[in-house]
């Protein structure tokens, strides 16, 4: 708090905060898809304590940033306390839909037994590989605010809308073709991907700011290089 009347130092000491939430955040999206191999309630609590981090790291940060506004800000300082508040509420709602919607469908496929097909499980694995590799992307806009790769990153989710069209018609081509274990687990397979598309909105988003200040968006688009 003795920063706060240094509103740059004040912000620098808010984007370490930040970025440990992404660290956090990364650490929840792969243990996620490792849950839904290897599960057991141990490992589901510990991800679920990994939420609760989460949500009192948003707060303070929020807290913290909300008296930096109340000080003095040159344009430039207050689009970025804008923007760490921005992206700390997006990872915090990345959080809430591993604990909330990814973390029932462990359950489920655990206390049922269930197991994906090996074609399903891998377009599972395709799709969460990209998102992490997004994941890693907005981390890194956030702190470089580089707008080469804010603009990839956007880019991006038209890439995952393919690959989720592509693997939603590889599955339900199983349906049609009587796959016992496709049958099982369709629901999660569809949701799963649902959840991960979702995140992979809310990291894009990130780059959003970026690419307003290089004059990149034009409403929701991309503007043509």
């Amino acid at each position: 708090e003795a920063a706060l009347d240094t509103p740059a130092q004040a912000l620098a000491n808010a984007t370490r905060e930040v970025v440990r939430i992404c660290e956090t955040v990364e650490i929840m999206l792969k243990r996620i898809m490792e849950l839904y191999e290897d599960a057991d309630e141990n490992k589901i609590r510990a991800l679920a304590a990994l939420d609760d981090r989460i949500d009192r790291k948003q707060a303070a940060v929020k807290l913290y940033l909300a008296k930096v506004k109340q000080h003095p800000l040159s344009e430039s300082e207050a689009l970025r306390c804008e923007e760490l508040i921005g992206a700390s509420v997006k990872l915090e709602q990345v959080g809430d839909i591993i604990v909330r919607n990814m973390l029932p469908h462990v359950r489920k496929k655990l206390q049922r037994g269930l197991t994906f097909t090996d074609q399903g499980w891998r377009e599972l694995c395709a799709f969460h590989t990209s998102v992490m590799a997004n994941a890693r992307m907005a981390f890194n806009v956030l702190v470089s605010r580089d707008a080469t790769t804010a603009r990839l990153l956007v880019q991006e989710k038209d890439r995952l809308r393919e690959l989720e069209k592509r693997s939603s018609d590889s599955h339900f081509l199983r349906l049609g073709e009587g796959a016992a274990r496709s049958v099982e687990t369709s629901s999660i397979h569809l949701d799963t991907i649902r959840d991960l598309k979702q995140i992979n909105s809310l990291l894009a988003a990130m780059a959003y700011p970026v690419l307003e200040e290089h004059g990149l968006l034009r409403g929701s688009r991309l503007q043509a290089i």
